[in-house]
């Protein structure tokens, strides 16, 4: 029988909008909720920067996509004659979207459904659907996709450091990173994910520009260890400070693809203002 293959994702993989179509990538959004009567959803019609615009005095909250959602896009797809499906979601350890696409799926019979926790998020969930999409293109083989985007997960690090810790403690998505008194004396933690998934201090250091440059130092190391990386470096309302870092990343020799861009309204909700990840991918492809 001949494969027909989707590739899904969610919001949170911040992926632009020309990559999703030229992909064929099904996106399902997360959503922004102020109020019962100002919902949004994520990428679709609210951007980044009026989250920040509203912070401090309004933090939203943010939701998965409901069941429904998730229920009408794999109808869709099983009626459009799809045979397979990749689903790649943001970490399960920072939201429950992944086991919601999971449990929606195992009553889905008729499709062979792939269901992936990438333990990550930003570009370090987007680059290995868009990886898979391509390969899907190239070879129009599921197994061949779906290995390409599990090889590029176990590959990947993601880095980052934020403007405050507030937002992460109010969306309780601090995971194992402690906030403490620390925080008076501008100790700023260079913000990590583990085999959980979840959040962890990776290193501590002084001041927004030392952690900016303990950042770059950090990734610097890795991308010397490897031959070939491909990096992201992402923000949240911090444009000035990642272009700053993507010219000096873009200097080292190890480096063979580079993508850049802000993070979408919910990562933008949990994280606030003065967001700077570094995404390493380390595998050829």
């Amino acid at each position: 029988m001949r494969q027909k293959v989707a590739i899904i994702t969610d919001s949170t993989s911040d992926l632009d909008k020309e990559v999703v179509e030229k992909y064929n990538i099904n996106v399902l959004p997360l959503k922004v909720i102020y109020s019962e009567q100002e919902e949004y959803l994520d990428r679709v019609n609210i951007e980044p920067q009026e989250i920040y615009d509203r912070m401090p005095g309004e933090v939203p909250s943010t939701s998965l996509p409901s069941p429904a959602s998730i229920i009408s896009l794999f109808k869709k797809l099983e009626e459009e004659g799809f045979t397979h499906i990749i689903s790649i979601h943001i970490s399960s350890g920072l939201s429950g979207t992944y086991n919601a696409v999971r449990t929606v799926a195992r009553d889905f019979k008729n499709m062979v459904i792939e269901v992936i926790d990438s333990k990550a998020l930003s570009l370090g969930l987007g680059i290995p659907v868009v990886e898979a999409a391509k390969t899907y293109e190239s070879t129009m083989s599921f197994e061949a996709a779906l290995k390409k985007a599990k090889d590029i997960i176990s590959n990947t690090e993601i880095y980052f450091v934020v403007g405050t810790l507030d937002y992460l403690k109010k969306g309780g998505r601090i995971g194992y990173v402690a906030g403490t008194i620390g925080e008076i004396m501008q100790i700023k933690p260079i913000i990590s994910i583990n085999e959980e998934g979840k959040y962890y201090t990776y290193d501590k250091i002084r001041g927004r520009k030392k952690s900016l440059q303990r950042l770059f130092e950090i990734n610097k190391e890795i991308i010397k260890a490897k031959n070939k990386n491909t990096i992201a470096v992402m923000h949240g309302g911090a444009p000035e400070e990642s272009r700053e870092l993507l010219e000096k990343i873009k200097d080292l020799t190890q480096i063979v693809k580079t993508y850049t861009g802000q993070v979408g309204p919910v990562i933008g909700v949990h994280t606030g203002p003065g967001l700077i990840g570094i995404c390493i991918t380390s595998i050829q492809y």
